[in-house]
């Protein structure tokens, strides 16, 4: 007899639920983490009484009700409504694009006055098959937008011209002909009162957990102890990287601490110029609209991934998809290993998506 039911690797959001529910199931579980905290990226770090994103800006929203009352059951969320503001070269506008962006760009004041803006420019660049990134972007909002908004902030992210980057990225763009700065579509919109430690203690409780701790030390003891195996880490690292390794975008992060009650009068403000190395910046206090004498900000830069750096984000190119699936096919063979999440399943994941693919995993296991 093994002594667990599930060894589950990461405590991310989607070991977490998957946990919960297992326990709830009369399932024993334990959970390891390489890192020193609970949580992966949604982990939140308190200075000057401010929960600080460690890994970048987390904002929850859903148009899914189940999983909005799921969370909500673990943790208060609060009316936090992400609304962004662009600022290139010391011009500020609002994201995502809509009449507010158009009026300080051109100066026009009706939905029709924008549009027909928009049309003009598109007409005139005469592109009718995309090829690339550039060339798509530019057919869907012209080249006023393109050039203060999409195309150095994008070349930024992935290192790369937007001529050199595939058309597919940007299938569509977010245009609004409405004053309306609220970047989500979605209905339940939020941002954990307390921050996010509180919603994965919860789902966390009882349950045990050993930290500092890499799978990949002591596989086989790490195997041994369990009937069944949860891994949320790289798919292709499970596989000794045996078809080769997977790309990704990573992001390194420069926070401090400034003797300033606000910096810069928004959460969320992106650096859309080749002029500031960074992506933009992180002003953590007012995710929870902080009342604090000090503040915490976060620059953040997007760089290539390397064995040194976490990896953030799938580069979903043909070639990077068409190595996913070889392992993705391994994987299937599988009989007592699940693979969930962003990195196991090689698939850029919003926290409810994730949240949304361990509860039918769960579900489809225990029927809960």
């Amino acid at each position: 007899m093994k002594k667990y039911d599930y060894l589950i690797v990461g405590s991310g959001l989607f070991g977490a639920v998957f946990a919960h529910k297992a326990k709830l199931a009369g399932k024993s579980c334990l959970i390891i983490d390489k890192r020193n905290h609970k949580g992966g990226n949604i982990y939140c770090e308190n200075v000057e009484g401010i929960n600080v994103h460690k890994y970048g800006a987390h904002i929850f929203h859903t148009n899914d009700k189940f999983i909005w009352d799921f969370v909500n059951s673990f943790v208060e969320f609060n009316r936090y409504t992400n609304s962004p503001v662009a600022n290139y070269n010391g011009e500020i506008y609002n994201l995502p694009f809509n009449m507010n962006t158009f009026n300080k760009l051109w100066g026009v004041i009706t939905p029709k006055e924008a549009q027909e803006h928009i049309k003009n420019q598109i007409k005139e660049l005469n592109i009718y098959n995309p090829s690339n990134l550039e060339e798509q972007a530019l057919s869907l909002v012209g080249t006023d937008i393109f050039n203060k908004l999409i195309k150095e902030y994008t070349e930024k992210q992935w290192g790369r011209e937007c001529k050199d980057l595939p058309a597919f990225i940007i299938k569509r763009l977010p245009v609004r002909f409405t004053y309306d700065n609220n970047y989500f579509n979605d209905k339940y919109q939020g941002i954990p009162i307390g921050g996010y430690n509180k919603l994965i203690d919860g789902l966390l409780e009882g349950i045990e957990i050993q930290l500092d701790t890499d799978y990949f030390s002591n596989r086989e003891y790490f195997d041994s102890l369990a009937e069944n195996t949860v891994f949320t880490g790289k798919i292709d690292e499970y596989y000794d990287f045996q078809y080769g390794k997977l790309s990704y975008r990573s992001l390194r992060f420069e926070t401090e601490v400034l003797d300033n009650e606000n910096y810069q009068g928004n959460a969320v403000v992106n650096y859309t110029s080749k002029n500031e190395p960074y992506t933009r910046i992180i002003e953590h206090k007012h995710f929870e609209f902080g009342t604090q004498s000090k503040t915490v900000v976060t620059k953040e830069y997007s760089l290539e991934a390397s064995s040194n750096s976490e990896p953030y984000y799938p580069i979903n190119d043909d070639e990077n998809n068409e190595l996913y699936r070889k392992y993705k096919k391994l994987a299937d063979e599988e009989k007592n290993v699940i693979f969930g999440g962003r990195l196991a399943e090689y698939k850029y994941y919003d926290m409810h998506q994730v949240i949304g693919s361990a509860l039918k995993k769960s579900r489809d296991i225990f029927g809960l």
